[in-house]
């Protein structure tokens, strides 16, 4: 950092606020949308809060994965717009995308179909709550399509340094979510009662409803109108779908053994009694809520990344991922600080049992220590994805979350006297090899570039 000038440095974290701030109220307006179906089941019974939160995890699983297919979007962008090819021609790189979305939505769709009731059998739920998280997963089966579909025109999108459309997207499908979900699950406005059900078609709803807004964008903007989306002639999905798979699965793979680290933690910690599984839901919410920040970081890094890589300039390339890694590890100073002084407090917002809260208290200090490592990963690995580097930083996170921090949480926590804060130690292992591996992995690439280029 020492090499670039402070008027550089301050230029690029404007840029950085710029692009990131948008995106950390819309990956709120997400998280948010499944904590008010959560709170909307939960006052409606405990079967139905039961079915909500299976159904949900078993959803979850393809949202993850897909979500990081389709991420390679921005950085393909990114590149090229930075290379300054013509918007026509990226237009049919995206065109042929948004028909692959079409047809991968359409595969978790019926996949989603097809694993519904075996999953469920092998769960062993009580009658009521597997009639109901299988009434959820119907419901919730129409959503695939149009988030497959969203995930492409978000993160094209943002490539443009178009931000804000995720921001009132986000906000949309957040407000369609809240209230159709209300209504269908209560039988509100006219709208029959259907239970944990209408949580699921309003997640659908909202979710096309989030579609149809970027996509009056993409008409209405200038710089995405240029990409004449709808337009006569073929659509090039082989030649779109072999760079998404080529750059997406990796990705895919790195959030999935993120995400998988963290639901194997929890499996872990149900072994020691609701109130410790309330308490450790609550530490993970909190940290879940502040990842918000860094994710969203991680997520501009892309795209100024991408944009320099495009343009053959390694040294703001350099300089670039390096401001996104500092700002997330500023943000994860003060994230962590807010919850070594203030954990209390924190814990307050969810809870008023004292033993639950004790426990979350405890927790909370190792979430804070964690919180430092988790910044840096997610920031590294979006600087990475903006040059396209995503085969060895998933073999770094593998390696970090499946060989390492997921047997060391097992063994701390079954096989120690730690009990669940294994899991946490488990969680901080994991994540700090994870940055070490992909900071240095971009520091190393990045360094050689800028050298050759001075």
């Amino acid at each position: 950092m020492q090499h670039f000038e402070s008027s550089a440095l301050r230029r690029e974290a404007r840029e950085y606020f710029r692009l990131a701030w948008p995106i950390v109220i819309a990956q709120l307006s997400f998280v948010s949308m499944g904590a008010v179906d959560t709170i909307l089941a939960g006052r409606l019974g405990a079967a139905q809060l039961a079915a909500i939160a299976v159904g949900a995890n078993i959803f979850f699983v393809g949202f993850v994965f897909f979500s990081g297919l389709f991420m390679s979007v921005a950085p393909i962008v990114a590149q090229r717009l930075g290379a300054r090819r013509d918007a026509a021609e990226i237009g049919e790189f995206v065109r042929g995308a948004l028909l692959v979305a079409l047809i991968v939505g359409l595969l978790w769709m019926l996949l989603l179909h097809a694993v519904r009731e075996p999953v469920l059998d092998i769960l062993g739920l009580a009658d009521d709550t597997r009639a109901y998280a299988s009434g959820y997963l119907r419901a919730v089966a129409f959503a695939p399509i149009p988030i497959c579909v969203n995930f492409v025109q978000r993160n094209a999108a943002d490539a443009h340094g178009l931000t804000r459309l995720s921001l009132v997207s986000g906000l949309c499908g957040f407000v369609v979510n809240g209230v159709l979900g209300y209504a269908l699950m209560y039988g509100r406005f006219g709208l029959p009662q259907i239970g944990p059900a209408g949580a699921g078609y309003a997640l659908a709803t909202a979710d096309c409803v989030m579609v149809f807004i970027y996509a009056a964008q993409y008409f209405r903007s200038p710089a995405l109108r240029g990409l004449r989306i709808v337009r006569e002639g073929p659509l090039p999905w082989r030649a779109s779908g072999r760079q998404i798979l080529r750059l997406g699965l990796p990705i895919a793979a790195i959030l999935f053994a993120e995400s998988s680290l963290f639901q194997l933690g929890g499996l872990m910690v149900a072994h020691f009694g609701s109130e410790t599984m309330a308490a450790h839901q609550i530490a993970l919410n909190w940290a879940s809520l502040m990842f918000m920040i860094p994710l969203s970081v991680g997520m501009a890094a892309t795209v100024r990344v991408g944009h320099a890589a495009g343009a053959g300039d390694a040294m703001q390339v350099a300089l670039r991922g390096r401001v996104g890694m500092a700002i997330g590890m500023a943000f994860a100073l003060v994230s962590a600080g807010l919850m070594f002084v203030a954990p209390r407090l924190i814990v307050g917002l969810y809870t008023n049992v004292e033993a639950v809260a004790a426990i979350a208290v405890g927790f909370l200090g190792y979430a804070a220590i964690f919180q430092i490592v988790d910044c840096l990963q997610a920031t590294a690995n979006g600087a990475l994805r903006g040059i396209k580097d995503t085969r060895l930083p998933m073999a770094i996170t593998v390696l970090a979350y499946w060989v390492i921090g997921i047997p060391l949480a097992a063994w701390l926590t079954l096989r120690t006297s730690l009990g669940p804060a294994g899991v946490w130690i488990g969680f901080i292992g994991g994540l700090t090899i994870a940055a070490i591996g992909l900071s240095a992995r971009f520091l190393r690439q990045t360094t050689r570039a800028a050298a050759a280029q001075r």
